[in-house]
């Protein structure tokens, strides 16, 4: 019998794109969730892990940092410490990487890597972009750079209606309200990052003070972030003249897999100039918004995933990945009932940080 007569019993791979969080993923929800992840891998898989822990705890232990360890299993989560960049940063980067580890590969084949704000620094990682070595410097480094004082900070605003349609109205009036604080001189706002149905808004204290009044309240909302600074928006050109001064060239090489960045332009493999990964790592995205709305469209289109997987620690963006299906109408997800429908019948977002999405990841 000839081998094109021979139909192979192996289940084809479903093609899938992983989502990598941003700050404020990991909570007080998620703690000790290093722990957990090391306690659900396989015997080779776990020591693997520790192994990858011990070298980052290592690595903090040189700069007098807490370690990954004592910050993922303290007793309490502590926000002014666990949420400060230089904490949260590498934290999430281990939270992230033990999940990307955890992903069968025998039933699953990563298309695409992308991800929100601090997310871009983990695809860089995940994707091959970095070595290991590599990856924390990058992440440490970034996320020390306002370790003595945090330049401006970010509120976030929502700009959808209860079915998760988007409101051209509510998005006006954010940018309406932007404009006016700016001229009247109480301060600086700037759009920060495109979210899904919500903008991110970045600025310094007098601005966000003058918008966070201006914004008409709807809940929770306008809410400051706590402990982030005025990523992706001017007020970080000099953030990002230190992390030139920094970092070097070096540490950047071509990743293995395709990477979509905060403008929606993909890097594949064989094409990408280091230079420009570089340039734009340290310039671009770090002064300049970050667009995680046509980051993630760009990979519907572009990839046509089975599935999306989002990394944690927590599952705090599964929302606007939701809201961003509803406004191009993927798969038929049309509204959040539709979206929260699928999720029961037959998930198209798999969050790792939900227990029962997980385990299909394994």
């Amino acid at each position: 019998m000839s081998a094109a007569n021979v139909t192979s019993s192996t289940p084809a791979k479903k093609r899938i794109v992983v989502i990598c969080p941003g700050r404020g993923s990991y909570t007080k929800e998620t703690l000790r969730y290093l722990e957990k992840a090391k306690g659900e891998a396989s015997p080779a898989m776990r020591d693997h892990l520790i192994g990858f822990v011990k070298d980052l705890d290592e690595k903090r232990d040189l700069l007098n940092e807490l370690t990954i360890t004592e910050l993922d299993s303290a007793e309490t989560f502590k926000p002014q410490i666990h949420t400060k960049g230089e904490h949260a940063s590498p934290l999430i980067y281990a939270c992230s990487y033990a999940d990307f580890q955890l992903i069968n590969r025998d039933k699953y084949e990563i298309a695409a890597v992308c991800g929100n704000s601090m997310g871009w620094y983990l695809t860089l990682a995940f994707a091959g972009a970095l070595s290991r070595d590599a990856a924390f410097t990058l992440i440490q480094t970034m996320g020390s750079m306002m370790k003595e004082k945090i330049i401006g900070g970010q509120i976030i605003y929502p700009i959808i209606d209860e079915n998760w349609f988007m409101s051209e109205s509510k998005r006006r009036t954010v940018f309406h309200h932007i404009e006016a604080v700016n001229a009247s001189g109480a301060g600086r706002v700037e759009l920060s990052i495109e979210l899904g149905g919500y903008l991110v808004i970045g600025g310094d204290s007098g601005g966000l003070q003058a918008l966070m009044k201006a914004l008409p309240k709807e809940g929770d909302y306008p809410f400051q972030l706590i402990n982030h600074a005025a990523f992706h928006t001017s007020l970080l050109r000099e953030t990002s003249e230190k992390a030139f001064a920094s970092l070097g060239q070096d540490l950047f090489q071509k990743p293995m897999l395709p990477m979509i960045d905060g403008r929606g332009a993909i890097w594949q493999p064989y094409s990408t100039r280091v230079d420009s990964l570089y340039e734009y790592t340290l310039g671009h995205q770090v002064y300049a918004p970050y667009d995680f709305t046509k980051s993630v469209t760009v990979a519907l289109k572009e990839f046509c995933p089975d599935n999306i997987v989002l990394l944690g620690p927590g599952s705090s963006l599964g929302g606007s990945i939701g809201q961003i299906l509803i406004q191009n109408k993927w798969q038929n997800i049309t509204s959040k009932a539709d979206f929260v429908e699928r999720q029961k019948k037959d998930p198209f977002l798999l969050a790792m940080g939900l227990q029962d999405q997980r385990k299909l990841m394994r």
